[in-house]
């Protein structure tokens, strides 16, 4: 969700790519519909694991959520997204996705807004 939307947020800005700590076998069909609902298409997207020599050439690392973890790597700053969990307020299905689209919405906003000033 986190690279979609800085995609589309940020256009030609930044250069994106996404990876999972632990990517699961195919998207989260209501993550794709809810991006979808903001005209944003994942066609060609699909989970990969972090490919650590990738990771050597990135700027900045992402994690979102209180289980990711990345060991650090030289010259590559790592922070962490404790994204919104409506599931433990009882909000399930497309309204929570909604919730967490949300969510990463505001981060993305925000570390795009420290590029661009």
């Amino acid at each position: 969700m986190a690279a979609g939307l800085m995609r589309h947020l940020a256009g030609d800005l930044v250069h994106v790519h996404s990876a999972g700590t632990r990517p699961g076998a195919e998207l989260n069909e209501l993550s794709v519909v809810s991006l979808e609902e903001l005209g944003i298409d994942l066609a060609g997207e699909s989970p990969k694991p972090i490919d650590p020599d990738l990771l050597r050439t990135v700027d900045l690392v992402v994690t979102l959520g209180r289980e990711a973890q990345v060991e650090s790597v030289p010259g590559v700053r790592i922070i962490n997204w404790d994204t919104d969990e409506p599931s433990e307020r009882g909000i399930d299905g497309i309204e929570r996705m909604r919730l967490v689209r949300d969510d990463i919405r505001d981060h993305v906003q925000h570390l795009l807004s420290e590029f661009t000033t």
